[in-house]
């Protein structure tokens, strides 16, 4: 394990949660300002490379560990796309509600006339 993520699995997986709590802060910032869907990919990626930069400065983990990275990549990218995906559909509902009602945890759909009686 060592060897894929660049140095110890302890400080890692710190760094993770700790990362992984401000990519949701930092989805949940984004939908909430109506940005683009694409951001999330350049700023998971940044939050990636803050955190092998962090690794490598406290714990002395490798600097270019591709392995580490990629995980890191994978698992902030996760939970920013997550909660850009549910705050912005929070945000539809919440904003609009006589255009649109929930559907499931990341959409909102066209609220349905009511039939008359």
């Amino acid at each position: 394990m060592r060897a894929l993520l660049g140095g110890d699995s302890f400080p890692f997986l710190g760094m993770t949660v700790l990362f992984g709590l401000a990519a949701v802060l930092t989805g949940r910032a984004m939908a909430e300002t109506w940005r683009q869907p694409w951001q999330v990919m350049p700023t998971g990626l940044a939050l990636a490379a803050a955190e092998r930069f962090l690794l490598y400065a406290l714990f002395g983990s490798k600097l270019w560990s591709l392995g580490g990275y990629l995980a890191a990549s994978v698992l902030l990218l996760a939970a920013i796309a997550g909660s850009y995906y549910g705050a912005r559909a929070r945000k539809m509902v919440r904003q609009y509600p006589w255009l649109y009602e929930r559907s499931g945890p990341f959409g909102w759909r066209p609220k349905q006339p009511e039939a008359p009686n």
